[in-house]
């Protein structure tokens, strides 16, 4: 479908489809949760699922989740899939919880997530980069009723296109950012979490550091994301600080945002990839 034809999201139903629902032990995923480099899920559906297993195996609402790494071991297929959690340090200031999703008996991707409890803030000033983003999108026109989640790209204008790139990041070489909005329930039954969404849109730091003027050439080997507290909202930015490539190996940085302002930041490291592998459902 194409924009020219698309409807407007807030005319699909008022409970958007899941990405997964639970059978038992397993979590069994729809055709949204695929990603754009071959029949796989997306980065930012394993490690939403990762984020929100992880969740739910137990956190103290006093404690803040400041890191979440994930690595993606294998390529995660369209089946069922399983989680696991462990806590490996669990103290008074500090939790510490990796998490596997397991296929076919491999684990096929792993999270880590460190917790750490909030109490009194230091008073001084601490040196840090002036960072802006875009407005907030005033609109979700634009946007297939299907689509997974919403993404607004920023490079050539500051008006900003709905879509993955959309001509914005592969136009202009220039800093490049994104507001995303995530509003499908992780797994039916369970609402959205600040928490999922965060471990949901850091995948996109991949996308928005390491797309260049001949498209996406990298695929990410991992991503992570760091917080001095959650979002507040719907709506998460992130703006590219940095992009550093040898010899098809890469690093990104972006920092991440909410409606108030930056909240953490999020990296990408990735290996180069030929110009036709990647194939987005919507660009």
């Amino acid at each position: 479908m194409s924009y020219r034809d698309a409807v407007t999201i807030d005319d699909v139903a008022l409970t958007p489809e899941p990405f997964f629902v639970e059978d038992g032990d397993f979590y069994v995923p729809n055709d949204m949760t695929r990603g754009p480099w071959g029949a796989a899920m997306g980065g930012q559906i394993v490690g939403g699922l990762l984020g929100w297993g992880i969740e739910r195996s137990g956190v103290d609402a006093d404690l803040q989740p400041a890191r979440f790494t994930v690595d993606l071991l294998r390529p995660v297929l369209l089946k069922p899939v399983q989680i696991r959690t462990s806590v490996q340090r669990e103290g008074r200031r500090i939790k510490l919880v990796d998490g596997t999703l397991v296929q076919n008996g491999k684990t096929v991707a792993r999270a880590s997530a460190l917790f750490l409890r909030r109490g009194e803030h230091p008073g001084g000033e601490v040196w840090s980069a002036p960072a802006e983003m875009p407005p907030l999108p005033t609109s979700s026109e634009g946007f297939p009723a299907d689509m997974p989640f919403l993404i607004w790209g920023y490079g050539t204008t500051t008006e900003g296109s709905p879509g993955i790139a959309a001509g914005e990041w592969e136009q202009a070489h220039s800093q490049k950012f994104a507001w995303t909005r995530v509003f499908r329930p992780m797994v039916q039954g369970y609402p959205l979490t600040p928490f999922t969404r965060l471990t949901f849109v850091g995948d996109v730091t991949s996308s928005l550091t390491h797309w260049g003027t001949e498209g996406l050439r990298y695929i990410n080997a991992d991503y992570t994301v760091t917080a001095s507290r959650l979002p507040d909202g719907e709506y998460i930015g992130l703006a590219a600080q940095s992009h550093f490539g040898t010899a098809g190996v890469a690093t990104g940085t972006a920092i991440l945002f909410d409606q108030h302002g930056p909240l953490g930041t999020g990296s990408a490291q990735a290996l180069g990839q030929p110009a036709e592998a990647f194939k987005p459902r919507y660009t």
